[in-house]
């Protein structure tokens, strides 16, 4: 099976999507080598971008690497509006399948198509995006969900709102979701841990309410009753006003960010947190989540979208608009560690069931089905 995939996500900085990208890729090469004589697969790289080069990755020199001096923004106005250049033209090669990790599709002559939709935040609250993804997700999404042999979805609450929101019938949706990272349990929680936040700093991660929630809990316990609350994540530009409130009043000396997260720096991130608290207005999957629990690192975390399903019972869920439940909850996890405790045994156990090699099998399986239906 010839499959190229578009490794643009994973170029740069990798945030959700990008490492979802990255790592499903390492999962493939590792599943199904070239070498093995059952489920053989043929894997091709795509990149594309005027400043940045796909460069020779260790993990995954595996695959074959397709790199275009391309500016990203005109290549995907082509692709999006156009459907040109198909991108056997670009790769110079054939393939049987052409996977575009996010919604829209990679314009192929004759190999299946296959999109990843992560969640669809982007029509249901359209103020909360930027960029491309304001411009074109929200209008073109429900022509190339239908064009699209297969769709690909990282959690069933996706798979929902897929089916719901785009009228994508079931049998043509594909739940893969992430796996957990290789870690190994922490031996015991840091006595002097931080209250851990790990994601881009924008709207739709509900950044705002965690401060509200965190200054409650500062001013009512006293400063040296909580600990540092760390934000850890890409600042875009609607993090400004919370970039602010915390070098000023009751936050100043309390809150720290440290910004974009290195890959090999994560672990480390992880290990020195009490806690995680991710209280997304929505997320599809949500990988700090099952990070953390894989570690061992108690979770609070919104109770909508895909977190639950996630947690799976193993952490405290919260509405995301009530900032005093959210303080409570946090309060919970730092005073009550028999509590603390047991969620973390719970998230340790729960993590197990999400494994990268179980994702490239659903994937590939994805491929197949793309490929049946692209022939019929």
């Amino acid at each position: 099976m010839r499959v190229l995939i578009d490794y643009r996500p994973a170029l740069r900085e990798r945030s959700g999507v990008g490492e979802y990208t990255h790592q499903l890729v390492r999962a493939l090469l590792r599943t199904f080598p070239r070498t093995a004589t059952d489920g053989l697969l043929d894997l091709t790289l795509f990149s594309s971008s005027w400043k940045d080069r796909l460069q020779s990755l260790s993990d995954v020199a595996g695959a074959r690497a397709i790199d275009r001096r391309v500016p990203v923004s005109v290549l995907n106005f082509a692709w999006h509006r156009l459907r040109w250049p198909p991108a056997e033209a670009l790769a110079h090669a054939e393939f049987d399948v052409a996977h575009s990790l996010h919604p829209l599709v990679m314009p192929a002559r004759r190999a299946a198509q296959v999109i990843t939709i992560h969640d669809l935040n982007f029509l249901t609250h359209p103020e909360r995006t930027r960029g491309e993804i304001r411009r074109d997700y929200a209008s073109l999404v429900h022509e190339h969900a239908r064009r699209a042999d297969r769709v690909i979805v990282v959690s069933h609450f996706t798979a929902t709102e897929v089916r719901r929101q785009l009228g994508v019938p079931a049998d043509r949706i594909s739940v893969c979701p992430p796996g957990a990272p290789d870690w190994t349990p922490r031996a015991a929680a840091p006595e002097n841990g931080y209250v851990l936040f790990f994601g881009t700093l924008e709207a739709r991660k509900n950044v705002g309410g965690l401060l509200d929630a965190y200054e409650r809990l500062v001013v009512s316990q006293g400063p040296p009753n909580v600990p540092e609350l760390v934000l850890a994540g890409k600042a875009t530009d609607s993090a400004k006003p919370w970039l602010d409130r915390i070098s000023h009043g009751p936050l100043a000396g309390r809150v720290r960010h440290i910004g974009y997260v290195q890959p090999t720096e994560r672990r480390a991130l992880y290990e020195g947190a009490r806690l995680l608290v991710q209280p997304s207005f929505e997320e599809g999957f949500g990988i700090p989540v099952l990070e953390a629990m894989t570690l061992g690192v108690p979770v609070v975390a919104s109770n909508r979208g895909a977190p639950p399903e996630v947690l799976g019972g193993a952490g405290l869920l919260v509405e995301p608009e009530d900032a005093d439940g959210m303080a409570s909850a946090i309060q919970r996890m730092i005073e009550d560690e028999p509590f603390a405790a047991e969620s973390a045994a719970k998230g340790i156990v729960r993590s197990r069931q999400f494994t990268w090699d179980l994702t490239a099998r659903r994937v590939f399986d994805a491929y197949q089905q793309a490929i049946d239906a692209h022939r019929h």
